[in-house]
């Protein structure tokens, strides 16, 4: 008899949820991510599962992600580092929704030297299913990024979690480039994304606060477009978070989906950095699969 799971990651944008068979994925649901629930969380996901529901039975469901912060499926705190995945499954909450049990998994939590606090979600599962995924980088030390809203910088020795660190690059992008006064409007200009891109990285050495005006600047005396400005600081903020994490590393571990990835790559080129970049979607099946198994 086949065996017919869910595995599931709840960002804060989106859902996402796969059905699994003997291994095999045989499906994908997406759904609202929970930062912008309207109903409860249980209810959107119960919903969701009555699609698979009505087609046979699902013995179990995994998820990682905001699916386990405070007032969204269940409350599963974060384990702390250094982490391994047995340590880290430790801390998993189970539920039952429509009569399925469902695992949500723990973030993990961390602090730095000077007790600066750090916390994540979802990201372990992609990092310890990349390493699932690539067995050799759980042997030696190796520097992971994750790039998103959120970026997080992981540090793994030997297949563990040590610490990491967090930059919410993307986050002060989205509010530069749609809040703020330095793209300005959507008029005639000179310059694309990719060509203010470059402009960022050269001066991302720069203090940030004071390199960030030139985004308003040259649309004044330089006629740059809106696309152009945006590059720029999309540039400036991304190479300032790599000069900071990887100025003194030979080589960078990506985890995400391509577009955002390819950014951080470049960056990362032009730091003299070697780069290997694993697929997000699959790093984080392969978490979920990997921590599913180890619990059943």
């Amino acid at each position: 008899m086949s065996d017919t799971y869910v595995l599931g990651d709840w960002g804060t944008s989106r859902l996402r949820l796969y059905r699994m068979t003997d291994g095999q994925l045989t499906g994908r649901l997406d759904g609202p991510g929970a930062g912008v629930l309207d109903t409860p969380a249980a209810t959107v996901l119960a919903e969701r599962l009555s699609v698979w529901l009505d087609e046979g039975p699902i013995s179990d469901v995994t998820l990682c992600g905001m699916a386990g912060a405070p007032g969204a499926l269940v409350e599963a705190g974060y384990a702390a580092c250094p982490a391994a995945p047995g340590t880290w499954l430790e801390s998993l909450t189970p539920i039952d929704i429509r009569g399925v049990g469902v695992q949500v998994l723990p973030g993990l939590s961390c602090r730095s030297a000077a007790n600066v606090p750090e916390v994540m979600r979802g990201e372990e599962t992609q990092v310890f299913g990349a390493l699932a995924l690539h067995p050799e980088l759980s042997e030696g030390t190796h520097l992971i990024v994750l790039p998103g809203t959120h970026s997080k910088w992981v540090e793994i020795e030997d297949g563990t979690i040590l610490r990491f660190r967090t930059h919410p690059t993307g986050e002060l992008f989205a509010l530069l480039a749609a809040k703020s006064t330095l793209t300005g409007t959507d008029t005639p200009g000179e310059g694309t994304f990719d060509d203010g891109f470059a402009r960022g990285l050269k001066r991302c050495g720069e203090p940030l606060t004071a390199a960030l005006f030139e985004a308003r600047a040259a649309r004044m005396l330089d006629r740059r477009s809106k696309d152009w400005s945006s590059g720029y600081l999309s540039g400036l903020l991304i190479g300032s978070e790599v000069g900071m994490e990887a100025r003194t590393r030979p080589a960078v571990v990506v985890i995400g989906d391509a577009a955002l990835s390819h950014l951080y790559e470049r960056t990362l080129a032009h730091a003299g950095c070697a780069i290997r970049r694993i697929d997000g979607d699959a790093a984080v099946v392969a978490g979920l699969d990997m921590a599913r198994r180890m619990k059943a």
